[in-house]
């Protein structure tokens, strides 16, 4: 089916709902900033990535609304881009600006109540009001009126129906998914449409014979605990009838990781090299882990071959840590967990905090 927006749930239901979630999602955020400080990009196809530079090796951070009509999408090589749209606008990352926008964005949500902070253009909102659509409303013309931004506003009963609500309503729009019109919306879509499935997992639901939303509500949590274990498996089918937490956190947003990655103009064959590109950038992670003041408990590496096939490994570290040297040892032993040596053309390190 195909969901409406601005739509509500089903027939009497917001009577015995005392608090919604809200969930804001600025509209091709990156692509938004750079429009508003180049007006003439305005209905232009504009992609960002990298240094701007789409002949160099890199890929695309976000795209405008016009580019994605040509197929250029996140985690697009830069070079497939230009093929795809080769009449786009190319531009750097520029991460200071965005930051600048976002707290400008957050700033402005939180005249409405409680903002739990998911990234530079995300949040849950609880606004502890019986009329969340309109206030959904409110917030974009607050938004609007304070950025010139436009955002869509997903509206539910917890977290995971309003973030899922959010991609019904966009651009711009405000959409309300619930228990009652849970199984309508979403009962017939692949397992991978809900928040927090990946490819990898519903690959394995499928193996089991569980290929949508309603088939994995109605099995029952022991037979998919054992296949994806004991907590992840009633998690799975939690998700997949809608339920999830409904408290909003107004605690200040705390990055999880913090990672470096380096692409590569030509592709490095000698994995001696590898090696030292990998220590450099654990040195580089461990300065970002030293100004977040909180030690790394694991470490992860990612390698990106040629031409464009992605693996990682990681490993948890044997106490946390600061030490650059320590990170930098972590990233190695887990380098020799990549047992196929084929030319590499991304190197990446990421360090993760405790909770």
């Amino acid at each position: 089916m195909n969901p409406r927006r601005d739509a509500v749930g089903g027939s009497g239901h917001n009577e015995r709902v005392s608090r919604w979630v809200l969930h804001v999602d600025l509209d091709q955020f990156i692509a938004a900033v750079e429009v508003l400080r180049r007006p003439e990009l305005r209905g232009r196809p504009v992609v960002v990535g990298g240094d701007g530079d789409p002949s160099k090796r890199g890929v695309v951070a976000t795209a405008s609304y016009e580019a994605r009509e040509h197929g250029v999408h996140s985690g697009l090589p830069m070079r497939t881009a230009l093929k795809r749209c080769p009449d786009a606008i190319f531009l750097p990352v520029d991460k200071p600006a965005y930051e600048a926008v976002s707290e400008d964005v957050m700033a402005t949500l939180r005249e409405f109540g409680v903002v739990e902070v998911l990234g530079w253009d995300e949040a849950f909102v609880d606004a502890g009001d019986a009329d969340p659509a309109g206030t959904a409303r409110r917030i974009q013309q607050r938004v609007r009126e304070a950025t010139e931004l436009e955002c869509t506003v997903g509206v539910g009963e917890n977290k995971l129906q309003a973030k899922l609500a959010t991609g019904f309503g966009k651009p711009a729009g405000v959409y309300t998914l619930t228990y009652d019109t849970w199984f309508e919306v979403l009962g017939d879509r692949p397992t991978d449409a809900l928040w927090g499935i990946g490819v990898k997992t519903a690959k394995r639901l499928a193996g089991m014979g569980i290929h949508t939303v309603r088939e994995l509500a109605t099995t029952h949590p022991d037979v998919v605990a054992a296949q994806m274990g004991p907590t992840i498996g009633p998690w799975l089918v939690r998700i997949a009838r809608g339920v999830a937490s409904a408290r909003v956190s107004g605690e200040p947003w705390l990055a999880r990781s913090r990672g470096r990655e380096r692409t590569f103009q030509r592709n490095i064959d000698d994995w001696d090299e590898v090696g030292r590109e990998i220590v450099r950038l654990a040195h580089e992670v461990t300065a970002d882990v030293v100004a977040e003041d909180r030690p790394a408990v694991r470490v992860v590496v990612k390698v990106r071959y040629a031409p464009f096939f992605t693996s990682t490994h990681g490993r948890k570290l044997p106490a946390p840590t600061s030490d650059a040297d320590a990170i930098a040892a972590a990233a190695l032993e887990v380098l020799e967990r990549f047992t196929d040596r084929r030319p590499v053309r991304l190197l990446g390190v990421r360090a993760e905090f405790g909770t």
